[in-house]
């Protein structure tokens, strides 16, 4: 039997596609993709610097031998207070690869979580793209019943009506195009156009 998703405001339910939203979990999958992408999204621009790269050191602090202190060769040494790092980090690329197949098993899963928990709906943005408004985006999420922590998916032509949920509290909003499988996994519903769920559905496939 094909999955639904209702049609927040309205008695209307869309039927899903089945090969999109009606796969089996995939645990594993689900845990790389999203591995790959939360490392994808960090900047990697961290620096220390070694003690070639800190300023002075030039001349020895004192003599060799006959003062009864250590031997030392540079105020730079990581020994000293402000002296350079010891394998500290250095700019560097976190991201690594996975297949496109996995991906697009990864994503069905994801998708057929939420509408096997009855966690996913249709969202008609007409209403919030003649006049947006925030209230009336939080008295139908009120009334739909879902737990904090919803993504609305929008298309780039419905930009306007993102307007409306962007400042909810533990509210995303995320173009079709943008929605990762961490995105999915990380929220409680998901809430999307039906252009943006079509958009969804073809990624998947």
């Amino acid at each position: 039997m094909a999955s639904t998703a209702p049609v927040l405001g309205g008695s209307e339910t869309v039927t899903l596609d089945e090969t999109a939203f009606g796969a089996e979990f995939h645990g594993p999958l689900v845990h790389e993709s999203v591995r790959a992408e939360l490392a994808a999204r960090r900047q990697g621009t961290h620096a220390t610097k070694t003690r070639g790269q800190v300023s002075g050191g030039g001349s020895k602090p004192w003599r060799q031998k006959g003062t009864g202190r250590a031997r030392a060769g540079s105020t730079r040494s990581p020994l000293w207070t402000g002296g350079g790092t010891v394998f500290g980090p250095q700019p560097r690329r976190y991201t690594f690869k996975v297949n496109r197949k996995e991906r697009r098993a990864a994503l069905r899963s994801a998708l057929s979580l939420h509408a096997g928990r009855d966690s996913l709906a249709v969202l008609d943005p007409a209403p919030f793209l003649e006049q947006p408004s925030t209230k009336k985006a939080a008295r139908l999420l009120a009334d739909w019943g879902q737990p904090k922590g919803v993504l609305v998916v929008l298309t780039d032509e419905e930009a306007k009506a993102a307007l409306s949920f962007r400042n909810l509290d533990r509210v995303s909003v995320l173009p079709a195009a943008a929605v990762g499988v961490a995105d999915l996994v990380g929220a409680s519903a998901v809430l999307a156009s039906r252009a943006a769920l079509d958009q969804l559905t073809e990624r998947a496939r």
